[in-house]
């Protein structure tokens, strides 16, 4: 909703908005963009030859030969290659272009991860949407759509910048440095966020944004709320996308009932954060006699006193990209596994991501630096009635 929104005012901006080129292959009322047929027309080069179903609605099927929009039908490779088209017609045309390509979950990476990588070769600029993503956001769609990998995906190709905002500033933000960087700067760069479709009150950017931290990929978002009785220990947790409101009601969770105070942390971008710490890696093994340099990461999570704790919609191998650079304890929890037809609530309890496990993963780093008993984390265990006999959600036998 609230990327449907801001390309309504992109499209509407004298300067920029003939340039935008919204691509769509299936799903346009899903994603809540059919207000854009009656203001922009879906582009056919024969005009509309055929009456809609939906001619009573006022946001029908509208057709015209000066269409803006690209709605393409049930065909991802159609849609991708239309997206190429016009993400490289500032090289093949010398009309730059800016192209949105909104796709349904992992029919993006998943269905036509070839011609992404394509795409990249040819040096494309635009922005590949991933909407309904997540694995527990996309409630009842079972293994076919929930997507808890694109983001793993996204990071083997060079130019893709990937982000996962929590957030409609943050995504704001992150198109317009991806706007900026791409036709200001040119850089051969694309981008991939994720848009989930839990809706939720969007909180407006804190007064001290960190708006570089945002684009870096990581900044602290909310500091630890305050913690009734003995401060018994503190943490950070890291979340991304849709998992922040879990990632709250467990630091309220820990300061009320355990004493321990968690700071809460966005992370937009575990492949930016990445890509920096291998980049100072390499720099420092390269220049033996200067200072070395040290990672973002490393840099900012070293202001935690504690253990840092990542919960995300997508694998643990999305954010476990950063594990080695980060000082310190580190425990990531994420949705290895099939996607399942079930509530989000079920699906988080069953991928072992909600407050619930937030809390206890949070308590058992702590214990075993000695900080809380272990005692202490077996009655959250019963506390929030979590079996610790049940099968993981990664085997193939629960599936």
């Amino acid at each position: 909703m609230a990327f449907a929104r801001l390309l309504t005012k992109l499209i509407k901006d004298k300067a920029l908005g003939t340039r935008i080129v919204p691509i769509i292959p299936d799903e346009a009322r899903t994603f809540g963009l059919d207000s854009l047929f009656a203001q922009i027309g879906i582009y056919s080069a024969a005009g509309q030859l055929y009456e809609p179903v939906d001619r009573d609605l006022l946001l029908y099927y509208k057709e015209s030969k000066d269409g803006q929009l690209l709605e393409e039908g049930i065909t991802e490779a159609g849609s991708l290659s239309s997206f190429t088209a016009a993400a490289t017609s500032y090289a093949a045309r010398g009309v730059p272009m800016v192209p949105f390509y909104i796709f349904y979950s992992m029919f993006g990476f998943q269905r036509v991860g070839d011609l992404i990588w394509a795409l990249a070769d040819a040096r494309g600029r635009g922005f590949l949407m991933g909407a309904t993503a997540g694995r527990t956001t996309l409630l009842g769609e079972g293994l076919q759509h929930q997507d808890g990998h694109s983001l793993l995906q996204a990071s083997t190709i060079p130019p893709c910048q990937a982000y996962d905002p929590a957030f409609a500033y943050e995504m704001a933000l992150i198109i317009k440095d991806g706007i900026r960087r791409m036709y200001e700067d040119n850089e051969d760069i694309f981008y991939y966020l994720t848009l989930y479709n839990e809706n939720y009150v969007m909180p407006k950017a804190p007064d001290d944004l960190d708006e570089e931290g945002l684009l870096r990929g990581l900044y602290r978002w909310a500091s630890a709320p305050e913690v009734e009785g003995e401060l018994k220990g503190r943490t950070a947790i890291l979340f991304s996308g849709s998992t922040w409101h879990l990632a709250q009601k467990a630091a309220e969770e820990l300061a009320t009932q355990y004493g321990v105070a968690a700071e809460l942390w966005s992370a937009t971008s575990y492949k930016a954060l990445r890509e920096d710490a291998i980049s100072v890696e390499r720099w420092n093994r390269l220049h033996p006699t200067e200072a070395p340099r040290t990672p973002y990461v490393t840099s900012r999570l070293a202001e935690v006193n504690g253990p840092v704790v990542a919960v995300s919609d997508f694998m643990r191998a999305v954010p476990d990209q950063v594990a080695r650079w980060v000082p310190g304890d580190w425990l990531s929890l994420g949705t290895d596994g099939f996607g399942r037809s079930d509530t989000r609530e079920a699906l988080r309890r069953f991928f072992e991501i909600d407050d619930a496990h937030i809390v206890v993963g949070v308590l058992s780093q702590l214990a075993l630096r000695g900080e809380v008993k272990p005692e202490t984390v077996a009655e959250a265990i019963r506390r929030y009635d979590i079996d610790p006999q049940v099968a993981e959600s990664w085997n193939s036998k629960v599936h």
